[in-house]
């Protein structure tokens, strides 16, 4: 896993996290959606869960290469 997130490129990921987490980008984001459905208990349709994962998991990335590059130093 180290390695994988090594070689990810730190620009790239951010660009795909941002664009990610505020798609669409003409009214609510399906990130905000989801987490706020998942909170509230609506979130039960496999495709919602398919989306909070989607939308999620680049930002999930951009916190573990962050942790990952302050640990090394």
């Amino acid at each position: 896993m180290t390695r994988f997130l090594e070689a990810l490129s730190w620009p790239v990921l951010i660009v795909v996290a941002v664009l990610l987490a505020l798609a669409p980008f003409g009214k609510e984001p399906h990130l905000v959606e989801k987490w706020r459905m998942l909170f509230s208990g609506t979130l039960k349709r496999p495709i919602d869960w398919f989306d909070l994962v989607l939308h999620t998991f680049p930002l999930v990335l951009v916190a573990l290469k962050l942790g990952l590059s302050l640990r090394k130093g």
